[in-house]
């Protein structure tokens, strides 16, 4: 009896998330936030994305994956995320936020959502300078200044 309960319990508090998770596409290189338009992308090639705000049309993101010179060995690979019109950069190991196999766009919608959860982006595609601010300091690694070239 107790298992039912608990699974139901389960079951209810998992169709909450389903319910207010907010679905992100990237599609025509718009970045559409369920249905509405909230930033322009553009593929530069596979390891780089650059957004773009609707307002005026400013690059205010990039994206770009680092293999840190060494194709064949994956432990030391990276990716940077530039908030440009803050001049801010992060460089992070943790590929998991955004990983997905051969899909380079589906990447990019799990980076946009990632942003849109710790509210770096709001739901009209513009950047709070406070939480970049604080997003850097939670992600950022630092990996350039402590490489030996």
């Amino acid at each position: 009896m107790t298992a039912k309960k608990l699974l139901a319990l389960f079951l209810f508090l998992l169709s909450f998330n389903f319910y207010f998770s907010q679905e992100v596409v990237i599609k025509d290189d718009k970045v559409l936030l369920d249905g509405k338009q909230i930033l322009k992308a553009e593929k530069i090639n596979v390891f780089q994305y650059s957004f773009f705000t609707m307002k005026d049309d400013d690059e205010i993101l990039m994206w770009k994956y680092m293999d840190n010179e060494t194709p064949k060995y994956m432990e030391d690979d990276y990716f940077i995320l530039k908030f440009l019109t803050e001049k801010v950069t992060v460089e992070t190991t943790d590929i998991s936020k955004i990983a997905n196999f051969m899909n380079s766009r589906k990447g990019m919608e799990k980076l946009i959502k990632w942003l849109l959860k710790e509210r770096v982006i709001n739901n009209e595609g513009e950047l709070n300078p406070e939480r970049v601010a604080i997003f850097k300091e939670k992600y950022d690694e630092n990996i350039t200044e402590r490489t030996f070239r």
